[in-house]
């Protein structure tokens, strides 16, 4: 008897559980994420990174079990667009993100965190030697630096990045007249499109990342580079506490593009009024002054549209170019249709050419699922149709080369036009995996292709993928070659596989790149890679 009403009490016990647990969690159909209505979870912007410890901890104290992922803006939207009920809230670089969502009442309450313009900073001499210092200074200005070919810069991708994108737009709603809507059919103007074309022209390296950005100025030679204004400042204090040249801010008078770093809910069918008072109560923490002094301390601005006499000197260093009296001219961003036109024509006719070289390892441990992943990522990201999905398309004046190797250099095929294709992804899905593995000759092999180019006809890169340690050549070779060459270009790897790290670690660092994970996926490592060329 007494072992039947225990039975019955833990019985009780266990089904109590599983009712609280069942009002804790909600199942979304079709397969979705489950997630507990207790976890407030807000979708944010890489640029919004700095504040995580702060926003956690005030959450905590505030018993609010708060998450935050974060993802660059361009990719929230897609986020947004596919699926919202997985979050809650939204912290965005621009409000321009908000009003790019298919469904336009999904985010409400939108309220302004800081200010953050997206500038150019240039070597203190070089800003001296072009004319840049003392005076007012308009868009056209660097326009006419960039076209003489005395100012080149590297920036962050306009199809994959904030700063890129607002950059691109700004340039092209000024250069346009700054009218008071930007149309489609100002974007067919040929005198605008020869003056965009030639401010990409400028363009030396192009990052998929704005963090990335920094660290490729820092390891490179470079002149100049468009960031956010915080990034600059963050950049400036790094480059003197190493006794390096400073850079100097241009904040042309005519025009920039200012981040307003939007906080806003997320309007999902199942959320309540407890999630709401939620929201709020991280809103107006964002809003408070503890918050707006300590970003004002990273560089970010508190005031927009006036000015402020007292911001922090040490800060707003007023020797690299930065007048906190001085009123910024915001432009109005065009329609979603317009901007998407926008984009079009800025990978089709604008963005400076690329010539990248493909290394491929096709030696014998990629034999089977490694071979056919490999092909089907490379089919993805070379199809001009599927790639322009996700705007990573190559266009007409692209070149495309393709190494294959294993023990050795086994093949180069070649496109000379980016949109033409079908032939070498035919070559590709006729590849077989055999032999040992030689990343060092088939680098130096696609050095030499690039090096036949015309430095400023194109941007210049080489991605290496393989899935395993190298047992033919040597990295001192590769090493000798790239520095008597006096190369500047870069070597972005992926891993897959078995892969060495660490000899991709020595070749991404000698040639001023980085490293992808394809282990756990090769078409999303090629379609990361892509964005950096």
């Amino acid at each position: 008897m007494k072992k039947k009403s225990k039975g019955w009490f833990w019985f009780v016990v266990v089904i109590v559980f599983l009712v609280f647990f069942w009002s804790k969690v909600t199942s979304f159909k079709d397969g979705e994420s489950i997630f507990t209505r207790d976890t407030f979870h807000i979708l944010a912007s890489t640029s919004t990174r700095m504040m995580n410890s702060d926003l956690k901890k005030f959450a905590k104290k505030n018993k609010i079990d708060l998450e935050i992922d974060y993802y660059g803006d361009l990719e929230i939207v897609k986020i947004l667009n596919d699926s919202s009920k997985n979050y809650d809230a939204v912290w965005l670089s621009n409000s321009l993100w908000l009003y790019q969502l298919d469904n336009t009442n999904l985010a409400s309450d939108s309220k302004s965190i800081v200010m953050n313009p997206v500038v150019m900073g240039i070597k203190k001499s070089k800003a001296q030697e072009l004319g840049l210092i003392g005076r007012d200074i308009y868009n056209k200005d660097l326009l006419n630096a960039i076209q003489s070919g005395k100012l080149k810069y590297i920036m962050s991708s306009v199809t994959k990045t904030n700063t890129g994108a607002t950059t691109y737009l700004n340039f092209l709603n000024n250069l346009a007249g700054s009218p008071e809507v930007l149309t489609e059919e100002m974007l067919n103007d040929a005198n605008l499109k020869t003056n965009l074309k030639n401010f990409f022209q400028g363009v030396e390296r192009v990052s998929g990342d704005e963090e990335y950005l920094k660290e490729m100025f820092l390891n490179g030679d470079y002149d100049a580079l468009i960031s956010y204004e915080s990034s600059l400042i963050e950049l400036n204090q790094e480059l003197e506490s190493k006794k390096r040249e400073s850079l100097y801010l241009i904040y042309p008078i005519d025009g920039v593009a200012i981040n307003d770093m939007p906080f806003a809910y997320i309007n999902n069918d199942l959320k309540d009024e407890e999630n709401k008072k939620k929201f709020l109560k991280l809103q107006d923490y964002l809003r408070s002054d503890e918050v707006k002094t300590k970003m004002e301390n990273m560089g970010y601005r508190s005031w927009y549209g006036g000015i402020n006499k007292d911001a922090n000197k040490k800060v707003f260093n007023p020797s690299w170019g930065i007048d906190t009296t001085k009123y910024l001219k915001d432009m109005k961003y065009p329609s979603k249709k317009v901007i998407s036109k926008a984009i079009a024509i800025y990978i089709e006719e604008l963005r400076k050419p690329t010539h990248v070289v493909f290394c491929l390892d096709v030696s014998g441990s990629m034999q089977g699922s490694g071979i056919s992943e490999l092909k089907d990522a490379m089919s993805y990201i070379l199809n001009y149709e599927t790639a322009s999905i996700d705007n990573l398309q190559f266009s007409k004046d692209d070149k495309i080369s393709i190494i294959t190797f294993n023990s050795d250099v086994k093949q180069v095929y070649e496109t000379r036009h980016g949109n033409e294709t079908i032939d070498v992804i035919k070559d590709i899905n006729s590849l077989v995996a055999s032999g040992g593995t030689n990343i060092y000759d088939s680098s130096i092999k696609a050095l030499e292709i690039l090096e036949k180019e015309s430095n400023d006809a194109y941007t210049k890169t080489v991605i290496l993928m393989t899935d395993g340690e190298s047992n033919h050549g040597t990295f001192n070779s590769l090493k000798k070659y790239y520095q008597n060459h006096k190369l500047n270009i870069p070597i972005y790897a992926i891993t897959f596989g078995d892969s060495n790290e660490y000899e991709l670690r020595s070749i991404v660092n000698l040639t001023n790149a980085k490293i992808f994970d394809g282990k756990s996926g090769l078409k999303k490592a090629f379609t990361e890679v892509r964005s950096y060329n």
